[in-house]
């Protein structure tokens, strides 16, 4: 890992796992109501030390929810999805 913890510029993206395409560190340092997205450290670590630079960023309530929220379950989210389709065909029935 490297131990630069300036983030990389807007030029620079790595492939999104939840939205499925290439984003800039700047969105997700701030996609959840200003705070970083939930996987913002298993995205970023390889391209520079962002877990020093939250660190430094955050302050120690918002840091310490990060690292210790886990994002929806697959499970639970598949279930709520399944729950909403059904729904939506009862009432489009």
């Amino acid at each position: 890992m490297s131990q630069n913890i300036t983030p990389p510029g807007d030029e620079f993206n790595v492939r999104c796992p939840r939205l499925g395409h290439q984003l800039a560190f700047s969105y997700c340092r701030s996609e959840n109501r200003g705070l970083p997205c939930f996987k913002i450290l298993d995205c970023w670590f390889e391209h520079f030390n962002v877990e020093g630079y939250l660190e430094a960023e955050l302050d120690k309530k918002d840091w310490d929810s990060l690292v210790n929220r886990s994002g929806p379950k697959k499970i639970q989210s598949l279930v709520e999805l399944i729950s909403q389709a059904k729904k939506a065909k009862t009432e489009n029935s």
